[in-house]
């Protein structure tokens, strides 16, 4: 008889025991499930919720709520879990970098562009990233996977792929003209070295592409690639410097000279199918290939007010620490303004000129800092606001709601105000380019 109660005693102990731990771990589900819900609802009111570019979607009939996708992200609140299920929160600070999607053992992720109500247009790229055009490749940014390991990989690949096909037999005919020296062009030259392929590398600005026009501080990487003629590079929370100097460090040991300051106008094929490269300087190039690294801004979008054409007008920041002791305007409300913005506050008197009411799409960490130095009056917001007039010593402001304009004191002027898709050069070219809504992407090999 005792031996009977000690059993029900234990086997009550063991079924409280049981049940007190699924309490509690519902219990802290549903609160780490509430935390997600709050960051997802703050998200949508401030329009993080929404993709730019590329970005996770998750099959919810496929996800086990495992969590991996949450875990392996880099990015910070890209992804949470709600009762049991994957969501994602702040879809628009995505960088593509694909970790989720590898990492979901149950594969209920798929990357997409673009979303079933709002497309984005992209070149038509085969899985050699050939375009439609024969010889002509896209790398990087423009075919829409804008992260630096995923851009640097697929200029590798691209080039592995010219590189089997019969090569040049004319001294003036090159085997690829590569064109852009970011990070894809950068590695597609560094592959074309490898395989001795006769080429030369063109960029419209200056070694490095969009990455040169990073604050000086701003973090570039976030996973380790393999360079050509290099090997690994481990470079976690990677300044823009620091790649800039390790890029500039490998084309001097393997000789490779860019020729900035050159940008391609016109690609013509030619009968003998070769094409001919025309530039904006006096340089005219004959290829077989041509490999596309030029990225997705293309050309800065102006303004177009009097005065844009003043030497004190820029569209990218190099070396704010050179700046010092200036009035100085900042035109725009997204990440590349808010960080030349803060990276010029130290040394000078910023304004900040933003078109709409609030910030919307910000990197919660841009967001806290810029509101931070706004309440220290390190720099002066102009919310709801455009720039009518830039002269030589003052700019002048108009404010939208009441259509009054101030003139305020000034001597340079930073705009960014987006950048351009090259769709006039890509169609004049003969690229099929397409909006592709919910587009999802294969990763490549």
């Amino acid at each position: 008889m005792e031996l009977y109660i000690e059993n029900i005693v234990f086997s009550a102990f063991v079924f409280l025991l049981i049940g007190s731990t699924i309490y509690f771990y519902f219990k802290i589900q549903n609160r780490k499930s509430l935390k997600v819900r709050e960051k997802l609802s703050k998200a949508k009111k401030e329009g993080l919720f929404e993709p730019v570019s590329l970005h996770p979607y998750i099959d919810l009939n496929k996800c086990i709520g495992s969590a991996a996708c949450v875990a392996e992200c880099p990015e910070k609140d890209i992804l949470g879990v709600i009762d049991g299920k994957a969501t994602v929160i702040n879809a628009s600070n995505c960088i593509g970098h694909g970790a989720c999607f590898h990492n979901c053992p149950v594969e209920a992720i798929s990357l997409r562009i673009g979303t079933e109500k709002r497309g984005v247009e992209l070149p038509h790229i085969k899985p050699n990233f050939e375009t439609n055009i024969k010889g002509i490749y896209i790398a990087g940014e423009l075919g829409g996977m804008g992260l630096i390991k995923n851009s640097v990989e697929q200029g590798q690949q691209a080039i592995a792929d010219i590189a089997n096909k019969e090569r040049s037999k004319k001294d003036s005919v090159l085997d690829v003209l590569i064109v852009g020296a970011g990070p894809a062009g950068i590695a597609a030259s560094l592959a074309a070295r490898l395989h001795r392929l006769k080429f030369i590398t063109v960029e419209q600005e200056t070694l490095g592409g969009t990455v040169a026009t990073f604050p000086r501080d701003k973090i570039v990487m976030t996973a380790p690639m393999n360079l050509p003629l290099y090997g690994r590079v481990k470079l976690y929370d990677t300044s823009k410097a620091e790649l800039l100097s390790l890029w500039q460090k490998v084309l001097q040991n393997n000789n490779l000279t860019i020729y900035e300051k050159t940008k391609v106008e016109q690609i013509i094929p030619q009968p003998d199918s070769t094409f001919k490269v025309v530039t904006n300087t006096d340089k005219i190039f004959f290829t077989k290939n041509v490999i596309l690294a030029i990225g997705r801004r293309g050309t800065p979008r102006k303004l177009n007010v009097p005065g844009e054409d003043m030497y004190k007008v820029a569209y990218r920041l190099l070396e704010p620490e050179h700046i010092k002791n200036a009035d100085i305007l900042v035109v725009g409300g997204g990440d590349s303004a808010i960080e030349a913005a803060l990276a010029l506050m130290e040394n000078n008197r910023v304004l900040l000129s933003y078109r709409k009411e609030q910030f919307v799409r910000l990197k919660p960490k841009n967001k806290e800092k810029i509101m931070a130095a706004s309440e220290n009056n390190q720099i002066s917001i102009l919310y709801n606001t455009e720039v009518v007039a830039i002269n030589e010593k003052d700019v002048l402001i108009r404010d939208k709601a009441s259509q009054t304009t101030v003139s305020y004191k000034n001597d340079r002027v930073f705009i960014f105000a987006g950048g351009e898709l090259p769709t006039q050069f890509l169609t004049q070219t003969g690229i099929e380019i397409k909006k592709r809504f919910a587009y999802i992407v294969k990763k490549h090999h």
